[in-house]
This record gives structure tokens, C-alpha cells and sequence, in this order.
């Protein structure tokens, strides 16, 4: 990278094509000493880059969107466009995202790196094994698992507690694969010397609470600590066992010394992007990991990361989880949306979104006028990015500008998908000025509940202000599980609600902008080492299962060594 007179940066390959890894590392100022190569087009970043002076001004931008349909909204393909953008006007963008998970890549959604000329690279590599991070998850959490029925096997006293009550156990197993008959299952079959009967689940790695804790851990430290948190059962006395009684913690950390390091990879136009974690945005926080963006935001001017899902799930637990636990916050939101999903919002079935159908879409603006109502409730400018489609027509786009413009909100159209960054520069230049504008007075952090609320009253608070409901209700089973929380000490931790990513409400088949409805919690569940309390409602799925046609029929290795159908409409 060159300096340019007004102190923005010029691109040194004038192509926007991807480089050696070595190359876009230099451009972030780092040396070989501070990252290790893993092949040809990535690297693991030494955690030490943390405790340096930061090299960029580190203005945060949150990615998100109105909640997503079957008809797409593409925030990852924004998220890239937008930094690809910026860097083609000389800004000094920094991408942070998420890693894909195996399960996605094989069912249905396909590939996580973004779409078309709006991608990460080496994609193949990023959707398959990466740097093996995922993979170190997997094994830390089976470790534990391992542990749990071996202290079950021979009967191990855990002083002041007692033995282990294999009736009582909450850690399951986990597996990076979407593998539905592996949700409710029996282990310990076999006689005695194959351990104790008993029934058991498996989570998909993503769900895993190994993953929200590497996603928020500062340190190796820090991960250790919150690994010995985990709580895996109880004892026949009814005391709470640890990982941290079993002495799991420390064999867990080493298992994932690495892991702990964010990647660095590249977009499709050489620019940089920090790719590590990838928890579930339903059910965990959705974002990728706070060291992460932490470097982002050290290494850049803008630092541009993504929430999982609609802005009611992965957007609100980034900034009331992951932004209090940081220390962090945005300058402003990119609320992404489509004509497309729009229209399912307003009630045209996925056959016939594509179709132009005013009345339907103006019906759909109604749900982005919450999510746009929500980013002010944070004191967050929001900016509309319009995700544009070949076949929208220009009567319907401006249908929507006009609706965002009334609304008091920013908005720019977006092509990223067929244009790359040269279909991004209409929303890097809005996103950028609402950004500047914020260096003389910074929006202060401001969040929907305070630390000091009781459990209920901040899942009142979430359900009210980001979905907005009008009540919630706590089954018996959900005060139960609020009165041993309670009990335990931790009914002070913040709030992560695994809701349906469908709909504002807990009934995935409700869109649009729904009114005067109840949120049921029907379970709470306690994730001490992630450092949060998870209500549970509807009917949530750690585990996914494959489609009738899954996409991993379509992938295939050709003669040449390269991976075909990995992403959709590849």
C-alpha cells in the first residue's frame, strides 16, 4: 500500500485481485514474527498483536439484517462488499467474520464466504477444514464429555459435592455435521466395562458452548477460567459439578491453544478479512470472536464485522453481550434488506417474491421500520443497504428508499454480489460519512437492560424494546430453572434468548411486523463458562438435520485439484 495526500491508502494492485497472504499481511503493518502461514492463502495472527498501540482509528460498523426468509437477504456478501468497497475509495477497512460451520456447507445453505464477486478466499479452504478450528472445538468439547462419563464409570468423589448423578447430566456430545438421529441417543450399551446406560444428545459443534467461550475469551487465560465454569451435571446432593472439579479445564486449553488465534484471510479483491468463531445466532451469540474484532478494530480504520441472523437476535446479543463484555461499540448499523424479503414480510409466498408486487412490499416495510426503530432504541445510526437483484425494478427500489428516507434513516443500493467492490461504493461512501461524523462525539454505549436486572425483567426488557411484544410469559419449568440459577450465583449474567430467527415472535411462521403478542419462555439454561443465561422459546435445534437433497450432492473434486459446488449457484 502506498499513502495517498488526503492520508486514505491506494490499493498497490490497481486489479483488486487476491495476493500472497504475506502481502495483505503487510498491509496491516505486521511483520512474519506476528503471524504463521497455514498454506498458501492464510494465517494464524499471534494474540501478542493485542497489547500493541493501535495502527487504525477502529471505528466499529455492525452488519445485520431484517430477519431472514427463505428468499435471502445476503449479509455476508454485504458485509464483504462494503469493506471491498471502502478500500476502493482508499479507507483502511478491516473485515471480522464469522467461520463457516461443515453442517451448513454440507445442507443447505452451502458455502459461508460471501457470493460471486463478493467473497472470501480461499473459500474452499475457509468452508472446509480451515485452520482446523472448529475441529479443536469438537475435540475440546468431547474431551469433557469423555471426562464426565469416566468420573461416572469409577464413581469419583468430587470433594464437598459428592458423585456425579448420571441422571442429572447437561454436557452432551458435539459434532460438526448436521446428523439429526444423533439429537436423542443411548451411550454406555454393552455391559459394565462400557460404562453406565444413559441417555444422551449431540450438539452441532456451532452450538456448542465451547464455541460461545472461545468467542468471548480474552486470552488463554481468560479461556481457561471460563472452560473450568462450565457446569456438565449435578451430584446426587444436588450440588452444581464443574469442568473445573473434573480438572478438565487445563487439558481443554491446550487442545485449543491455537484454535484461540483468529485467521487471516483475504476478499476476492486482496483486502483484508480476520475470520475466527462462529457460534449460532439462535441459540448463542452469533458473532464472531471478540479477539477478532478486537485486531480489526486495532489494525483498521474501520473495523467491519456481522451479527448472525435478524438484528432482534445476533444483532442485539453483539451489543448487549459481546460489546459489554468488550468494551466496545459501533458507530453506526448497516441494516441489510431485500426487495425479495420484503415482500415475504408482507405476506407474498417465497414462489412469487421475485415478482413485482407493490402492495406486498410496502406491507414488509413495516417490518423494517421495527428493526430500524430498534438501532435508534441502542442510540445507533442505521443505514438501509438495498442487497439489489438482477431481476428488481427500479419502481420498487425507489418504493423502499423513499419509505427509509421518511423513516429519518440513511440508505445506499448495493451490487456487490455481480460487482464486487464497484457495486459497493454508493454504501462504502454513506456508511463512511455517518461513520466521520461520529469522531467529535462517539455514540455512547447504551443498552436495552442494565447488569443489575433481575433475570425476568431484562427478557422482559429484549422481548419489549427489540421484538416488541407486549408481555412475556415464564413457564413453570423456566421459574424452576430461574430459582437455581438464582441459587447458584449467576442470576446476575446477561441475556442470550434462543428464539426463532424467522420471525420477531417465537412462532417461525409469523412474519412481517407482528403486534400485541407474548413471548413464552418454556426453559432457562445456564452457560457459566460463556458467561450468559439462555431462555429458551419455541422449539429450538442445536442439532440440524440434512435436507431430502442435501448440497453436498452437488459438490465434487475436479482433475485439477479445485472444489465445485461448494457454494450455492456455483
Amino acid at each position: 500500500m502506498t499513502d495517498r495526500p488526503n492520508g486514505g491508502l491506494l490499493p498497490a494492485l490497481m486489479d483488486y485481485a487476491p495476493r500472497p497472504i504475506a502481502e495483505v499481511a503487510a498491509d496491516l503493518g505486521l511483520s512474519t514474527d506476528d503471524y504463521v502461514v497455514y498454506g498458501r492463502g492464510k494465517a494464524k495472527l499471534d494474540l501478542g498483536l493485542l497489547g500493541r498501540p493501535a495502527r487504525g482509528k477502529g471505528r466499529l460498523v455492525l452488519v445485520t439484517a431484517i430477519n431472514p426468509t427463505p428468499a435471502g437477504e445476503g449479509k455476508t456478501t454485504t458485509s464483504i462488499s462494503l469493506a471491498m468497497g471502502m478500500r476502493r475509495l482508499g479507507k483502511n477497512a478491516v473485515l471480522a467474520l464469522r467461520e463457516p460451520s461443515l453442517g451448513p456447507v454440507f445442507g443447505v445453505k452451502g458455502g459461508g464466504t460471501g457470493g460471486g464477486k463478493a467473497s472470501l478466499t480461499p473459500a474452499e479452504d475457509i468452508n472446509l477444514h480451515f485452520t482446523g478450528d472448529i475441529h479443536a472445538i469438537t475435540t475440546a468439547h468431547n474431551l469433557l464429555s469423555a471426562l464426565v462419563d469416566n468420573a461416572i464409570y469409577f464413581g469419583d468423589v468430587i470433594p464437598e459435592k459428592g458423585e456425579l448423578d448420571a441422571r442429572q447430566i447437561t454436557w452432551g456430545r458435539s459434532l460438526d455435521m448436521n446428523d439429526r438421529f444423533l439429537r436423542r441417543c443411548i451411550v454406555g450399551l454393552g455391559g459394565k466395562a462400557s460404562g453406565t446406560p444413559r441417555e444422551e444428545r449431540f450438539d452441532i459443534t456451532a452450538a456448542s458452548e465451547i464455541m460461545a467461550i472461545m468467542a468471548l475469551a480474552a486470552d488463554h487465560a481468560d479461556l481457561e477460567k471460563r472452560l473450568a465454569r462450565i457446569v456438565v451435571g449435578q451430584t446426587y446432593e444436588g450440588k452444581a459439578v464443574t469442568a473445573g472439579d473434573l480438572q478438565a479445564a487445563s487439558a481443554m486449553t491446550a487442545v485449543l491453544r491455537d484454535a484461540l488465534e483468529p485467521n487471516l484471510v483475504q476478499t476476492e479483491e486482496g483486502g483484508p478479512a480476520i475470520v475466527h468463531c462462529g457460534p449460532f445466532g439462535n441459540i448463542a451469540h452469533g458473532c464472531n470472536s471478540v479477539i477478532a474484532t478486537r485486531l480489526a478494530m486495532s489494525l483498521g480504520d474501520y473495523a467491519i464485522t456481522e451479527a448472525g441472523f435478524g438484528f432482534d437476535l445476533g444483532g442485539e446479543k453483539f451489543l448487549d453481550i459481546k460489546c459489554r463484555l468488550a468494551g466496545v461499540w459501533p458507530r453506526a448499523v448497516v441494516l441489510v434488506a431485500t426487495l425479495r424479503a420484503l415482500k415475504m414480510h408482507g405476506g407474498a409466498p417465497v414462489k412469487t417474491c421475485g415478482e413485482p408486487d407493490a402492495d406486498r412490499l410496502a406491507k414488509g416495510i413495516e417490518h423494517l421500520e421495527k428493526h430500524l426503530e430498534t438501532a435508534k432504541a441502542y442510540g445507533l445510526k442505521p443505514v438501509v443497504a438495498i442487497n439489489v437483484f438482477p431481476n428488481d425494478t427500479a419502481a420498487e427500489l425507489a418504493i423502499v428508499e423513499k419509505a427509509v428516507e421518511k423513516l429519518g434513516a440513511r440508505f445506499a443500493r448495493s451490487e456487490g454480489f455481480g460487482r464486487g467492490g464497484e457495486g459497493a461504493l454508493d454504501l462504502a461512501r454513506v456508511v463512511a460519512e455517518v461513520v466521520d461524523a461520529t469522531d467529535a462525539s462517539p455514540p455512547p454505549a447504551q443498552y436495552v437492560y442494565d447488569d443489575a436486572d433481575a433475570p425476568h425483567e431484562k427478557i422482559r426488557k429484549i422481548a419489549r424494546t427489540v421484538y416488541g411484544a407486549k408481555d412475556v410469559v415464564f413457564t413453570a419449568a423456566a421459574e424452576k430453572n430461574l430459582s437455581r440459577i438464582k441459587e447458584l450465583g449467576y442470576e446476575k449474567l446477561p441475556i442470550c434468548m434462543a428464539k426463532t430467527q424467522m420471525s420477531l415472535t417465537d412462532d417461525p411462521t409469523i412474519y412481517g411486523r407482528p403486534r400485541d403478542f407474548t413471548i413464552t419462555v418454556r426453559e432457562v439454561r445456564l452457560s457459566a463458562g460463556a458467561g450468559f443465561l439462555v431462555p429458551l422459546t419455541g422449539e429450538m435445534m442445536t442439532m440440524p438435520g440434512l435436507p431430502k437433497v442435501p448440497a453436498s450432492r452437488g459438490i465434487k473434486l475436479l482433475p485439477n485439484g479445485k472444489i465445485k459446488g461448494l457454494m450455492q449457484n456455483d
